[in-house]
């Protein structure tokens, strides 16, 4: 893939994640960009507990799985005796991926509360120059499918930001990515809410000590308690019993 190495892929609880660095992913969807229509999903703890479903349709060649969250270092660890080189969590590597990219991008944001993806478009255009061709909620704006796929596919765009939460934005990407002409499918989950502002990320500091899900939890006990408890004892299981079908 233009001198680019195919990166080691971790199996994890059914899932083929990606083992690279933030910068090697950049220039591996620049050069699938050019090759066809990439899906690009950021597996954490709650990808693998809920699209355990979707397995088959997202171990696929023009898919594409990466690590997002010290779930997953700590699952690779016990599993592989690896950890992954870099966190790529959606929030910081899409807008380094769109820059990157930024003279030949065209970008579609899909999902959110009503004006969250206005709000996210008007972000992206005035402070990193991103060109943004449509923008529709995950609400009213979701019910017509056929309408919605259409203004996609009408505005040009060739990166679609699918924020819906797991597993419907998975399951949207997988039902109709084939409907679409868009080179790059993304499932971004809270990412139109952190730069629309209308969820806060965790202070620096905490993010460096991989404490993000912490400080997330803490803003939204009711919402979280149950993924980063219950769930995380589901996702574990999960890997465990995949590492034991490796070995």
């Amino acid at each position: 893939m233009n001198n680019i190495a195919t990166p080691e892929v971790m199996p994890l609880g059914g899932f083929p994640v990606i083992r690279s660095d933030n910068s090697t992913m950049v220039k591996i969807l620049k050069a699938r960009m050019q090759q066809g229509q990439t899906a690009v999903f950021f597996a954490n703890t709650n990808l693998i507990v809920k699209c355990q479903t979707l397995r088959e349709a997202m171990n696929k060649p023009d898919t594409v799985i990466v690590n997002d969250g010290i779930g997953l270092d700590i699952a690779s660890w016990l599993i592989h005796r690896r950890r992954f080189i870099e966190n790529l969590a959606g929030t910081d590597f899409i807008p380094e991926f769109l820059q990157e990219i930024k003279t030949d991008a065209k970008v579609f944001l899909f999902g959110g509360k009503p004006n969250i993806a206005q709000r996210a478009a008007s972000i992206l255009a005035k402070d990193f120059q991103i060109q943004v061709v449509g923008a529709r909620n995950g609400y009213d704006e979701a019910k017509d499918t056929e309408k919605l796929i259409a203004e996609m596919n009408e505005s040009k765009a060739n990166i679609i930001l699918v924020a819906m939460g797991n597993p419907y934005q998975e399951q949207w990407i997988v039902d109709h990515r084939h409907q679409l002409n868009a080179s790059v499918l993304m499932g971004v989950g809270a990412f139109l809410d952190f730069l629309s502002g209308d969820k806060p990320r965790a202070p620096n500091l905490v993010r460096r000590l991989r404490l993000e899900w912490f400080y997330r939890l803490c803003l939204e006990p009711s919402r979280l308690f149950k993924r980063y408890t219950v769930d995380i004892a589901v996702f574990l299981r999960l890997c465990m019993q995949q590492g034991k079908s490796l070995r």
